[in-house]
């Protein structure tokens, strides 16, 4: 079963999967955990880790793929939390920064990515790079 943790996508991620027919036997629920409280209410990250590292940062979304495992019926995530635009950005983490992270089985991948575009570009990069990389990590 397939759990995600979704902050800069706002669901995309769920609604990419449950678009599938038959997609009821492999997802179990989706998170949006868009506010850094939501992250820690919804999904046990701890609020100082976003202190320490901000919310769009590798401890972060590993702590959201861990979190949606324990808090679903999943063996299987996947975390996403960045800065899709127009505004937000900075020099250490500009427009187009995404954290990635997928739990298997207990076990944790995370990568940095930065895409370009504009927000809606960014939000549909950000899915199609996470749904692939699991399928890349499940099947290859």
């Amino acid at each position: 079963m397939l759990a995600t943790a979704e902050s800069c996508t706002g669901g995309m991620i769920a609604s990419k999967c449950t678009d599938m027919a038959g997609s009821s036997l492999w997802f179990d629920r989706g998170f949006v955990t868009y506010s850094n409280r939501s992250k820690s209410n919804m999904l046990g990250v701890p609020e100082q880790l976003i202190v320490e590292h901000g919310a769009v940062s590798e401890p972060v979304a590993k702590a959201m793929a861990l979190g949606a495992i324990y808090r679903s019926d999943s063996t299987v995530s996947i975390a996403v939390t960045g800065v899709a635009g127009p505004s937000g950005g900075s020099l250490v983490k500009p427009i187009g920064t995404v954290w990635i992270a997928w739990c298997i089985d207990g076990q944790i991948h995370s990568e940095l990515q930065t895409f370009s575009g504009d927000r809606d570009e960014i939000r549909q990069a950000t899915t199609d790079w996470a749904l692939d990389g699991l399928m890349n990590r499940l099947f290859f």
